[in-house]
């Protein structure tokens, strides 16, 4: 499990996202689990950065799942339209399946 910061905004997403990456490289498990309980301050960088670690996650053939995430968050990536691309992807099928 991976575990976002405390502050993720435009200051340090390049650098949360490189830190994210690195473990990424290194994880063995097929299931890449981000945590952000952790996450107090952000503004829709944190967005830009879980895309892309979903998006490496996939191209590395591993699963991707968040946890945690601050409702907040979760409420910025559902105005943006994006709350359904940090699903799980048995989530995604059940909703395109409706």
């Amino acid at each position: 499990m991976l575990l976002l910061p405390e502050t993720l905004g435009m200051r340090e997403a390049r650098d949360t996202l490189r830190l994210l990456t690195l473990a990424l490289e290194r994880e063995t498990e097929p299931l890449l689990v981000i945590d952000g309980s952790q996450l107090q301050q952000f503004d829709s960088s944190a967005l830009a950065v879980l895309l892309e670690c979903r998006r490496l996650a996939q191209t590395w053939g591993k699963r991707f799942e968040l946890h945690a995430l601050p409702p907040k968050l979760v409420g910025l990536a559902r105005l943006y339209g994006l709350d359904l691309l940090l699903e799980p992807p048995s989530v995604q099928a059940a909703v395109r399946a409706r």
